[in-house]
């Protein structure tokens, strides 16, 4: 700046002075020589005028130029600052994540920054410039309250601004966003502008609810909850921080009388001294624990507790609390005990059951064949008095009935004594053919109608004995208890399905009440008809069979229409 005034001022100078000198010699030459002297004065007065005026000229550009020096050198600070401004602006922006936006609230012009984009999804061409874009993205649910209070803001020309609401994405899902805006006025104090900065609070929005959840959880549920530190330096059980309403009603204990205390307190006399110190080993090495021992409630009543020991994380990683799951198991033990009592009675009244068993079904035969024998003797003798005859032929049909009914008997205890039973691959219709050919004489006297659906292939592994005998007494009885005023009609079908067999066994008989018997249908001992030769023993044993083979058994029946047993069996390959 310097050397250009100073370039300024020589041309000046130079200009001025060869202007100067010009003049001088045309006015030289025009006037006469009287008046030269007067001409070279005031030439020479010219000349240092000349000096003097650009040295005055460097003076002033000089002063002129360290003015604009100066505010150059403001400009550039200020640009500098602004620049600076500007770079922390984006880099806080970016820290943050936030959205920034800049809001003319006279011209309604809104501007964003790359936020909008990078959290929300938007493209830069779908960005609005207005107020209404804005607003129209504010959920529905939120946009009227966040309104109201936006404007009413406005009105009262408070500087700051805040609020909570759901905030639209490119992609048509709502995030929660805090808002918060301040308030740029005139000098009339009118407002102008706002800048606001938007920050996505969803993931803490969801982290509150879910605590609000768990908080509901843990004052509501009826289990005690406790929370512990994890500082076990005084105790191997640390310090309780926090207890919910129900572990007070069910120790007796105030939060304030326990908190700060440890768990070990609850110990006494009859607790399980090895439930605690699994507990401890496992605080120790932060595994996950259950116990269950006898606890103390505050007026000294014993109880049973069950309770679980977890711990609990932080973001970091780092174990911060325990938290156990309590419950008073009291009433759960005591049936526990009652119920191991009772299968202890019961196991000891099924030894003697079984014991009694054997006693009839063995050491009663020995006796009734010889009786037996003894009937079969006095036929050859010949008995001239009747009435003496007619008591032998009662006493006979006892002896015989009598000796069925020990080997009914027999049959039960064989299949209730043996769970494992022999089993093979049986072909269901070949089980069949020898029935019929057993119920032969029957089928001939009363010719029943039979339908005959099963496929000549179907096979079960099965005991072949047991499958013959609970076909043998549903077909004996279909017969047995047919109409006598109907033709009898027996259905025999068996389908598959899934990975069972299905095998039903439907007549049209007299059938069954099974509003007054289902309960005893399969009962021992229990009969339905007045039929002499009918011994309430068969279906006892089908259902026993059945059983023994891991099948089951249904019955359908109606009074005159006639019944129908179904039997399910595992298709075991």
């Amino acid at each position: 700046m310097k050397s250009k005034s100073n370039i300024i001022t020589f041309v000046f100078i130079i200009s001025s002075l060869f202007l100067a000198i010009l003049v001088h010699l045309i006015l030289k030459g025009t006037f006469q020589d009287n008046f030269r002297g007067f001409i070279t004065f005031h030439f020479i007065k010219d000349v240092l005028f000349i000096i003097m005026a650009g040295f005055l000229i460097r003076f002033v550009i000089t002063k002129n130029d360290k003015k604009n020096i100066s505010i150059l050198e403001q400009l550039q600070s200020i640009n500098s600052e602004i620049k600076d401004s500007n770079e922390r602006y984006d880099i806080v922006a970016k820290a943050t994540s936030d959205t920034i936006w800049d809001w003319k609230i006279q011209d309604d012009k809104f501007v964003w920054n790359k936020g909008i984009e990078n959290v929300f999804g938007y493209k830069k061409e779908e960005v609005g410039s207005t107020s209404s874009w804005w607003f129209d993205r504010i959920h529905p649910e939120d946009s009227l309250k966040m309104s109201v209070k936006l404007y009413s803001f406005l009105e009262q020309k408070t500087e700051r601004w805040q609020d909570e609401y759901r905030f639209k994405c490119a992609d048509g899902t709502y995030k929660y966003v805090f808002d918060r805006g301040f308030l740029v006025k005139d000098q009339d104090g009118k407002a102008v502008r706002m800048i606001g900065a938007i920050q996505d609070v969803t993931k803490q929005k969801e982290e509150e609810q879910r605590l609000k959840l768990l908080e509901t959880v843990i004052t509501q549920t009826k289990d005690a909850v406790v929370i512990t530190d994890t500082n076990t330096s005084e105790n191997p059980i640390p310090n309780i921080i926090f207890v919910n309403e129900a572990f007070t009603k069910m120790t007796g204990y105030k939060p304030k009388e326990v908190i700060g205390k440890s768990p070990i307190m609850f110990k006494g006399e009859k607790s399980d001294e090895n439930e605690f110190k699994k507990l401890a080993l496992a605080i120790q090495n932060y595994n996950e624990c259950v116990v269950e021992t006898i606890s103390y409630k505050k007026n000294k009543q014993e109880y049973w507790v069950n309770f679980s020991m977890i711990p609990v994380t932080n973001k970091e990683g780092e174990h911060s609390h325990w938290i156990s799951i309590q419950r008073d198991v009291t009433k759960e033990k005591n049936q526990e005990r009652e119920r191991e009592q009772l299968i202890r009675e019961l196991t000891q009244n099924n030894k003697d059951l079984k014991q009694f068993s054997y006693i009839t079904s063995h050491n009663f035969r020995a006796p009734l064949s010889n009786l037996t024998g003894l009937l079969n003797l006095l036929e050859d003798v010949p008995i001239e008095n009747e009435e003496l005859q007619e008591i032998l032929n009662g006493f006979k049909r006892s002896t015989l009935l009598l000796n069925e009914t020990i080997d009914d008997l027999v049959k039960v205890v064989i299949i209730k004594d043996n769970p494992s039973i022999q089993k093979e691959n049986v072909v269901i219709k070949e089980v069949f053919e020898n029935v019929f050919f057993q119920l032969n004489n029957q089928i001939s006297l009363h010719k029943p109608t039979i339908k005959f659906e099963i496929d000549d292939h179907l096979a079960l592994h099965i005991n072949k004995a047991y499958l013959e005998s609970i076909i043998l007494n549903l077909m004996s009885n279909a017969i047995k208890y047919r109409a006598l005023n109907k033709t009898p009609k027996i259905n025999i079908k068996a389908t598959t399905k899934d990975n069972f067999v299905i095998l039903t066994i439907k007549d049209n008989g007299i059938g069954i009440d099974l509003d007054k018997n289902k309960e005893k249908i399969f009962g021992l001992y229990q009969r339905f008809h007045n039929y002499p030769d009918s011994k309430g023993l068969g279906l006892y044993l089908v259902k026993s069979q059945v059983e023994a083979m891991n099948g089951t058994i249904e019955v359908e029946s109606q009074v005159n229409k006639g019944t129908q047993f179904t039997l399910t069996f595992n298709l075991e390959k």
